[in-house]
């Protein structure tokens, strides 16, 4: 009996297939197979077309914009770091002066109260003043009335230095406080035009050479480039500048030619848009300030219909890109990262406004 069940239990032998039966069966498994691949594939997202020429064109226009938007921000936190750097140091050397005059009068009535010691008079007041806690002898200021006419002198001449020194010291925080602000944002508008710089660059090196070859050409064309315009002997203003200022701007302008673009650069060996216009009109004796936002209102505002020889001309909505109108239509301006200082027309980007220095 324990034999048979132990023989019902037994599971029967798997016979291999053969001939026509195993031909029908790896036919059916690669079936469901091909079933199951095609059921996993489906939910898949197809892979993205490459973008055409003509996008990464566009795109690396747009971010050549972002970033000239970015240092037109940067030049500015600049600025004002440098100003915030000044105002730091400024109040730091009033506070070494305060200081020393505290020490000075300090000293004197130490000097007064060894006299005074000497004779067996050392007066509270001095006592006071002579302390390590300035802020008591503040406190208790009433006891000025006891010391003589010197004594008094000199403690009032103390309690005011006291009280400029912490004014000095409020200030002196406030400005440190509003460099560190200036420094982070120079750190946060350095760090997006070099991102969206390499972006641009990547970018382009999915071009081949002849789509990149187009693309310089056709940013060129807008503008203003070609190797008649390199040429700083080439292309003088048709029209005369209106003072001896704006000649003076308009030749260094010229002197300026087919020198290289570099962000946050103000010369003598490389420029940004606003850095260009800035040198043009300090060599002419007129000191601009650094952006293009603050440069348009360096002057009075003209329309385009007026413009004149000297006159500074802006784009874009955000006032982002300037340059300096020679006349005849045209200007001379650093108009982007791998195109250096050139003439271009006017029109060919989106007129803002212009401004007149001189």
């Amino acid at each position: 009996m324990a034999a048979h069940r132990r023989s019902a239990h037994r599971k029967p032998k798997q016979r291999p297939l053969t001939g026509s039966a195993a031909r029908t069966a790896a036919t059916l498994a690669l079936a469901g197979a091909a079933t199951a691949g095609s059921v996993t594939g489906a939910g898949a997202a197809p892979a993205e077309p490459a973008p055409t020429a003509t996008q990464v064109r566009a795109k690396v226009d747009r971010l050549y914009h972002d970033a000239e938007v970015a240092t037109e921000k940067y030049n500015g936190a600049k600025e004002e770091a440098a100003t915030a750097t000044r105002a730091v140091d400024a109040l730091a050397d009033e506070a070494a002066r305060h200081t020393a005059r505290l020490n000075t009068a300090r000293h004197a009535l130490g000097s007064l109260a060894t006299a005074q010691y000497r004779s067996g008079t050392l007066d509270p007041a001095v006592q006071l003043a002579l302390s390590s806690d300035p802020d008591a002898y503040l406190q208790r200021a009433s006891y000025l009335d006891r010391a003589g006419d010197r004594q008094n002198g000199l403690l009032r001449g103390i309690r005011r230095q006291v009280s400029q020194i912490t004014r000095v010291k409020a200030r002196a925080d406030q400005e440190t406080e509003r460099l560190a602000a200036r420094r982070a944002e120079l750190r946060e508008h350095r760090t997006a035009i070099r991102t969206k710089l390499a972006d641009a660059r990547r970018l382009l090196d999915t071009l081949t050479a002849d789509e990149r070859a187009a693309y310089e050409r056709s940013a060129d064309a807008r503008h203003g480039g070609g190797p008649s315009h390199a040429d700083r002997s080439a292309g003088r203003a048709p029209v005369a500048a209106p003072n001896s200022r704006a000649a003076q701007a308009i030749a260094f302008a010229h002197g300026a030619i087919g020198k290289p673009y570099v962000w946050g650069a103000t010369g003598p060996d490389a420029f940004d848009c606003s850095g260009l216009t800035q040198a043009a009109w300090k060599a002419a004796g007129v000191s601009l300030p650094r952006t293009t936002y603050t440069q348009i209102n360096a002057g009075a505002r003209i329309p385009r219909s007026q413009l004149a020889p000297g006159d500074l001309v802006f784009f874009y909505s955000g006032i982002s890109h300037v340059g300096l109108y020679i006349g005849g239509g045209q200007m001379i301006h650093a108009p982007r990262p791998g195109a250096p200082v050139r003439i271009a027309p006017v029109d060919e980007m989106p007129f803002a406004g212009a401004t007149r220095v001189a």
